[in-house]
């Protein structure tokens, strides 16, 4: 979890190439021209050694000119490395394209060379095909922004933006900072940020007290290179551009060739011995001739063929293309990977734990029930409630009012005075001439007010089943029942449906909140168990001893209360991550969105991804196996090695690439 998010130095092939310069005379594509103009130079000179009567030394001149502009960036590349000390592919092709030279095979050598640079400069171009996808996040910030000035608005570049500025942002425009609504409201379409694809309402926010960014409802905050729907709106500006959730995106994204998977990290262990002992054999080849009778030429001739078959090169790009495209086509969705790791113990998860407040439940209480008792009225009951409740600042009571103006409309006139609370058993407040007691069971023992038989088991049974409840008395008597209960989401019971049906086995609930509640919403949408009561150190508890049980466990919270427990699951998954930096930090997958629904297409583009990647790895190891003995006995010449080599490289990239078009079967 704690991984550094250093750079790497790849190989040839690597998924790193920002530390090599592949530009030149003709920008970034001076490697495509150079690999263009060694080909050209190499038909040419085929064509002068076999269809034209010109003195040899023509078509040898047309192959030394392929050899230069097909061997510039290789060589370049080589002495990078060597000068740190790694003998790797560039290295190797150098050696065999010398060593055709040597035994005069100038065709092989320019052959060779050219097709190994277009093969690397096309490669470069696939690759930054998938990193371009997450660049264009980057470029979706404005370059300017209106900032309010007294009456007037003055435009400055975004990076001279401020905390506490005040943007003005015109209708179906780019919103310039991080920030929360001050004025207007507005729907905003998030897409860039979150992959939501419909717009989302967004309200002023009433408070002139601001708290910090990530304690602000996500109603009222709005995020850099989102679009402003039909109205003006101010924003406050909350982050510097530099800060931003769409900055530290792409930066997180970017970082993420730094967090190798398993299968990379196999990969550069093989690479590590295997590398020297195609040397080793090499070298020992170049003497065959005195064992068997052959010359010294046909010996090192046999050397160079099979030195061009071993070197690792579709090997050593197939996990990191697919690896880079996995992440790319996530991020497009709105769900950040940080890795290879994650992206790989996503695909072999079984079971995954779920936090339950604002994770599989809305997050905020509801009202459920409003039943009244003895001789009163339905209507009678709601207009006592809501104006008693409308004097409360506590959450439970917004809770109540905002339920009964959703049923009944506002049925308020202000009746209610005297409002007080009673520490840990509810409220008491003057309704005209009586007195209204809401409360639990010991403030109507305080009260002395009678509890029937049948109000006691309605009570209980709706504790039972997870409600938080409260009576209502008017004076000493018992006039109703108010329940309020933190419902589950609307898309909770599908999302765990498709997870079962992709081959999640054990969906378990992790929750502070009693047993019963947990039991009750774990009925009601699917969960395989719910472990209640639990303190957030219990959570790591139960955690560890999940991974003990099933081994890959991914843990999904809301990245701040959950952070212990996700740091040691398998997989750690934020819930609307976008805006808030502990989550981001923390997760090893950040759901942007607060869309749980999003859950089975990450892990679904995550088995899609390990598909490829054993596919890439069965490609490129078949392909060195079936071509080291064919060139060691000599069934292949160094031509069709090269042929077979490269495009087995460029095979592996382009379907690692597939990945970018992977389709959300759960939109």
């Amino acid at each position: 979890m704690a991984e550094s998010h250093q750079k790497h130095n790849h190989n040839h092939h690597s998924d790193n190439h920002s530390d090599h310069n592949h530009g030149g005379i003709f920008g970034e594509k001076t490697e495509l021209v150079f690999a263009i103009i060694s080909g050209i130079f190499f038909f040419v000179g085929l064509s002068i050694e076999h269809l034209l009567d010109l003195n040899p030394w023509f078509a040898k001149g047309s192959f030394i000119l392929s050899i230069l502009f097909g061997g510039f960036f290789t060589t370049k590349e080589a002495i990078t490395k060597i000068s740190k000390g790694e003998f790797e592919i560039d290295f190797l092709m150098l050696v065999a394209a010398a060593g055709a030279v040597y035994i005069d095979k100038w065709e092989e050598a320019a052959l060779l060379l050219f097709l190994f640079s277009l093969g690397h400069a096309l490669e470069h171009y696939a690759m930054s095909r998938a990193k371009k996808n997450i660049e264009s996040l980057g470029n979706l910030t404005p370059k300017t922004a209106l900032v309010k000035n007294g009456n007037s608005a003055q435009e400055i570049a975004v990076e001279e933006l401020k905390i506490n500025d005040i943007i003005v942002v015109q209708p179906n425009t780019k919103i310039a900072a991080d920030g929360v609504l001050i004025k207007g409201n507005s729907h905003i379409n998030q897409a860039s940020i979150t992959g939501e694809s419909m717009p989302v309402e967004k309200t002023a926010f009433a408070d002139e007290n601001i708290p910090e960014f990530d304690q602000i409802d996500k109603s009222h905050v709005v995020y850099t290179g989102t679009i402003n729907g039909d109205s003006v709106i101010e924003v406050k500006v909350l982050k510097l551009t530099k800060d931003s959730t769409i900055s530290r995106l792409v930066q997180m994204v970017s970082e993420v060739e730094g967090k190798k998977s398993p299968t990379q990290l196999m990969t550069k262990k093989f690479e590590k011995w295997y590398v020297p002992a195609v040397i080793i054999l090499v070298v020992l080849l170049c003497f065959a001739y005195l064992v068997i009778n052959e010359t010294f030429e046909e010996s090192l001739y046999r050397a160079i063929t099979v030195l061009v078959a071993a070197s690792p090169c579709a090997l050593a790009i197939s996990t990191p293309s697919a690896v880079l495209s996995g992440v790319a086509r996530a991020a497009k969705s709105g769900v950040l990977i940080k890795g290879g790791r994650a992206l790989e113990n996503l695909g072999g998860l079984n079971t995954v734990a779920f936090d339950k407040t604002g994770t599989l439940t809305e997050g905020k209480p509801k009202l459920t029930n409003l039943i009244p008792l003895e001789n009163i009225s339905e209507g009678v009951l709601v207009k006592i409630v809501a104006e008693v409740e409308e004097l409360s600042n506590h959450p439970l009571a917004k809770a109540i009012t905002n339920g009964i103006k959703e049923k009944f409309g506002d049925v308020t006139q202000n009746l209610a005075t005297n409002i007080q609370a009673i520490q840990g058993m509810g409220v008491s407040a003057d309704y005209q001439q009586d007195k209204i007691y809401i409360g639990n069971e010991a403030l109507m023992e305080k009260q002395a007010v009678t509890i029937g038989n049948e109000a006691s088991t309605k009570f209980n049974s709706l504790l039972e089943e997870g409600h938080t409840t409260m009576f209502v008395a008017k004076n000493k008597d018992l006039i109703g029942i108010i329940s309020v209960m933190d419902l589950p989401r609307e898309t909770a019971a599908n999302t765990l449906k498709e997870l079962k049906e992709i081959g999640i086995e054990n969906m378990i609930m992790l929750t502070g909140d009693h047993q019963n509640i947990g039991n009750h919403i774990a009925q009601q949408i699917g969960l395989t168990e719910a472990k209640g009561d639990l303190l957030p150190e219990d959570k790591v508890t139960e955690i560890t001893n999940l991974v003990n049980t099933y081994e890959k466990v991914a843990m999904v919270g809301d990245g701040v209360n959950d952070a212990p427990a996700m740091a040691k699951s398998t997989v750690g998954i934020a819930m609307g991550a976008a805006g808030s930096d502990v989550a981001l930090e923390t997760a090893d997958v950040a759901l942007m969105s607060d869309r749980i629904e999003r859950l089975p297409f990450v892990i679904g583009l995550s088995r899609a991804s390990k598909k490829i990647i054993r596919q890439n790895l069965i490609l490129s190891l078949g392909m060195v196996a079936f071509l080291i003995p064919a060139t060691l006995f000599g069934f292949a010449s160094i031509g069709p090695a090269v042929m077979l080599h490269e495009g087995s490289t460029l095979v592996v990239v382009f379907n690692a690439l597939r990945l970018l078009a992977y389709k959300d079967k759960f939109v």
